[in-house]
């Protein structure tokens, strides 16, 4: 399992700014992230190098942040790879609650939760699927 900073913003000029700020200024290295945002608030997502030390320093400041488990799966940086990729989690009857993506140079790694972590796992183990873990996402 891979571990995810989940941070919930008030949607105000300079606050994105301020957090990613603080976690600068004690080397926390950011390896995937995405924003999801509504006019009120947005959901700041984050794969970083030290998400225990992230997520207590952010509590430390008061920001109203979760630490939370999702999967990482490397695939071909291409549609039809991606979509092969989640099609074996449909057809297990597994929902797919978010999503996310980078690339590096050779592949691209999908960052994803689903409404069952544990048969998510089996569906990986059972498609043979490249999964990435921690250490090899801080290796990248």
């Amino acid at each position: 399992m891979v571990s995810q900073i989940s941070i919930f913003l008030e949607n105000k000029y300079g606050k994105l700014n301020e957090l990613l700020s603080l976690l600068s200024k004690e080397n926390i290295r950011i390896v995937a992230a995405t924003v999801a945002d509504t006019t009120e608030f947005g959901i700041l997502r984050m794969i970083v190098n030290d998400a225990q030390k992230a997520h207590q320093l952010l509590k430390d400041h008061h920001v109203n942040v979760n630490l939370t488990e999702v999967l990482a799966i490397a695939a071909q940086p291409s549609v039809d790879s991606f979509a092969d990729t989640l099609a074996h989690f449909t057809n297990a009857g597994l929902c797919i609650e978010y999503m996310y993506c980078f690339s590096s140079k050779e592949k691209s790694v999908l960052i994803l939760r689903t409404n069952n972590r544990e048969s998510a796992l089996d569906v990986i183990r059972k498609q043979n699927l490249n999964y990435i873990t921690e250490n090899d996402l801080m290796n990248l």
